[in-house]
């Protein structure tokens, strides 16, 4: 199995035709591999992570927001017959002769939307139509109602109009047969609007993808409860919720697990038995109280990703009992960065979407900055009234209010290079994550 941009995919079904769970080893990495650059590590999640949801197929009403579980083909031609885009007279180009005025013997009645005339139209005459009516048989050109005149029998119109003018030609959007929505799409209401024209009725979709949410750490409280010293508010599960239903997964949350190893295992269990995927915070890294790293190093299949970024850095991804686990920094700022930066596309791709990332624009600095190099950064941004980009005020990843302050990221390249005022950076809208 391979995995690329989703464009015509397949993937391998496994039994009962449903598809296969993750490996293992999936997300290892090569031997001597310590740390990772971004784009690296973004490209051995492309590679690892395959569609993991099956395929079924919904009414049209009930399709908004699926993924295209295979390409999807016009069942009919739109449109079906050559019709007229104006209110005016159809009629024969060969019937002109060059004369001005151009005279045509105008038929009694008319073709409307939904009502076509049922004669033909001889040479030398023109008929009444409306918008959207079929052209008549023995018809190819229509002349706009404000571009004629019709009295007594007889329509007159100035020369020059062209042959095949002011109609749609049958099939000028799409053909029968012909491939309009490509595998692995998201379901936007205007493609529901193209499926409905070409005559489709039900579609062929994923299951949506179900995403659990774990937080971990004996210092977390609910939102609202009360706090003893050295006690915070768990503000990672209700944002990473947030960001699972935004990106259209079915959301499961696990709730807050201390940091005790039978709780954790539990709730793992429990995550894997209802969820293709698991977000996890906190506990991800080396230390002596990281239990969710060294539960899933004796259990599962983890592997530590030392990813050159900021913030973020150690990123944990895993398999539990066949359902991926990502595991993220504690730090808010850094799990939300690293939420948008990495697990995105993968889940896109866990849940049969095609691999997309955020193409970014670059645009001029409203900040200085220098830099070391080595790692990629990921500032929180928005853009002032010049259109330049403006970053927040500190870098601290567990400055909670940045992220609403911000419109998106700015990222800044491995290379170290010094930032002045006015030099192009590139920012990425939130809009560009799905947000």
């Amino acid at each position: 199995m391979t995995a690329g941009d989703g464009a015509g995919e397949g993937v391998d079904e496994g039994a009962g035709g449903l598809p296969p769970r993750l490996r293992d080893d999936c997300f290892a990495l090569p031997p001597g591999v310590s740390w990772t650059p971004a784009a690296e590590a973004l490209e051995r999640l492309r590679e690892a992570c395959v569609p993991v949801c099956e395929a079924r197929s919904v009414p049209l009403e009930r399709a908004l927001g699926a993924i295209l579980a295979e390409p999807v083909r016009a069942a009919r031609d739109n449109p079906p017959q050559a019709n007229s885009a104006v209110d005016g007279y159809a009629f024969a180009h060969a019937s002109l002769r060059g004369a001005d005025p151009e005279t045509l013997t105008l038929l009694p009645g008319r073709a409307a939307a939904g009502r076509p005339f049922a004669g033909r139209v001889p040479p030398g005459a023109a008929l009444r139509v409306l918008t959207g009516a079929v052209i008549p048989e023995g018809c190819d050109t229509v002349v706009m109602q404000e571009d004629a005149a019709a009295e007594g029998g007889v329509l007159r119109l100035r020369p020059g109009l062209k042959k095949g003018a002011n109609l749609r030609r049958a099939a000028e959007d799409f053909a029968a047969g012909e491939a309009i929505l490509p595998q692995g799409r998201r379901l936007a209401p205007q493609d529901l609007a193209l499926a409905a024209a070409a005559g489709l009725a039900e579609l062929p979709v994923r299951r949506p993808l179900r995403v659990a949410v774990l937080s971990t750490g004996d210092e977390l409280r609910p939102p609202g409860a009360p706090l003893a010293p050295g006690q915070l508010h768990d503000a990672n599960r209700p944002m990473l919720l947030g960001l699972a239903r935004a990106w259209g997964f079915e959301a499961r949350d696990l709730g807050c697990a201390p940091d005790d190893r039978d709780a954790l295992r539990a709730a793992l269990d429990a995550g894997a038995a209802e969820a293709d995927a698991i977000l996890t915070t906190g506990g991800a890294s080396a230390g002596d109280e990281d239990h969710v790293s060294a539960i899933l190093r004796a259990e599962g299949a983890l592997n530590l990703w030392r990813v050159a970024i900021k913030p973020g850095r150690p990123l944990a991804l895993a398999t539990w009992r066949g359902a991926a686990v990502f595991g993220l920094p504690g730090n808010p700022v850094a799990a939300f960065v690293c939420a948008l930066i990495f697990a995105r596309p993968a889940l896109l791709r866990l849940a049969g979407a095609r691999w997309e990332l955020p193409r970014g624009r670059a645009l001029p600095a409203a900040f200085a900055k220098r830099r070391k190099p080595g790692r990629r950064e990921y500032l929180r941004a928005r853009l002032d009234a010049e259109g330049r980009v403006e970053v927040f005020r500190s870098e601290g990843s567990g400055l909670v209010s940045g992220l609403s302050w911000a419109e998106g990221l700015c990222e800044l390249p491995e290379d170290g290079a010094e930032i002045r005022p006015g030099d192009p950076v590139r920012f990425m809208p939130f809009s560009e994550f799905g947000l």
